[in-house]
């Protein structure tokens, strides 16, 4: 019986699929905060804030520990085959190495011809970590066994967020240009670059590999462009809130997530590889703009902390993790 009930189940991807909030996680320390990244292997969630790190096991969503003692934080790539994680410290002009098991740093790698690393991500095609350098519009690529910086890719413009294929290829979108490069990982050079309209000021950059499409989040136009990457096509935008910074997609559950500075998230349904709409705009707080996606258990967590009222001052003690859960 209960196999025949079972089997009569919907599929995940055709359940309602309301989002409500679950919980909230606070964390210790103060400052700006930007990327958060999830080491599937390992269960954790990591958090960039300020000049720390803060680390949450995702089976108990408590706080385990940060990676500290760094200047002005923004993004964290995992490589668990070597158990190192590395973060971009846009102020050092640098990337810093840390173990996963113990959080303690192993290296930090001065880039040279780099300035301001932000975004940061792991190619397993090329064994290679990429740091994408916002202000001299090129990335540094690092050798992940050796900790040395091995290359540089010039861009033809400033970057913002990036993913890889592992096949060879990355893109990253270029905020200025309104476009979005194609990087072949080897080689270490830009192959293409399509350019976005309608799509202005792209940010946050999400892949579905099964139907070869890449999902751009535009503050400009306040739209999630749908890119053909075998055309470079436009196929689809879809309205969403005010100051994107980035998107997630879900391939079981055919649903992308764009997290607004405007105190809402707009969740998407994808129905074909060019076929959207907008299922739910979810209330979150101001300037909750980033946020991760576990795939797993299809959780999404955003960073925030409260503000003094009409300014961008942020509260001392009040930096957290917001968490939302399918209803």
């Amino acid at each position: 019986m209960l196999a025949l009930l079972a089997a009569g189940l919907p599929p995940l991807a055709s359940k309602a699929q309301t989002y409500v909030a679950d919980k909230s996680i606070p964390l210790t320390g103060d400052g700006g905060y930007d990327y958060l990244s999830i080491d599937k292997v390992n269960h954790r969630l990591y958090v960039s804030h300020g000049t720390q790190v803060n680390v949450i096991d995702l089976v108990t969503e408590k706080p385990v520990g940060s990676i500290d003692n760094m200047k002005g934080v923004h993004g964290i790539a995992i490589v668990n085959k070597l158990n190192r994680g590395f973060i971009t410290d846009g102020k050092a002009n640098a990337v810093v190495a840390f173990d996963l098991k113990t959080l303690k740093t192993i290296a930090t790698i001065a880039l040279t011809g780099a300035n301001g690393p932000d975004a940061i991500m792991y190619d397993p095609y090329s064994d290679r970590v990429f740091s994408f350098n916002g202000e001299s519009n090129n990335s540094s690529v690092i050798d992940p066994k050796t900790l040395k910086q091995v290359g540089t890719v010039a861009l033809g413009g400033g970057p913002e967020f990036a993913v890889a294929d592992g096949k060879g290829k990355i893109y990253n979108n270029l905020e200025d240009k309104n476009s979005l490069n194609i990087i072949d990982s080897k080689t270490l050079k830009v192959i293409k670059n399509y350019p976005l309209a309608p799509c202005g000021g792209p940010t946050g950059l999400a892949l579905d590999a099964v139907n070869q499409r890449v999902f751009t989040v535009c503050r400009e136009n306040k739209g999630m462009s749908v890119v053909d990457i075998n055309t470079g096509k436009v196929t689809a935008t879809i309205p969403i809130g005010a100051g994107v910074d980035a998107v997630a997609y879900d391939a079981e559950t055919k649903l992308v997530f764009c997290s607004n500075g405007d105190g809402t998230t707009t969740i998407i349904k994808q129905k074909t590889a060019d076929e959207y709409s907008v299922i739910q705009t979810l209330k979150t707080p101001l300037r909750a703009k980033t946020l991760a996606l576990d795939t797993q258990t299809h959780k999404i967590y955003l960073s925030v902390a409260e503000f003094e009222p009409g300014t961008r001052k942020a509260l001392p003690g009040t930096f957290k993790v917001l968490v939302f859960k399918q209803q």
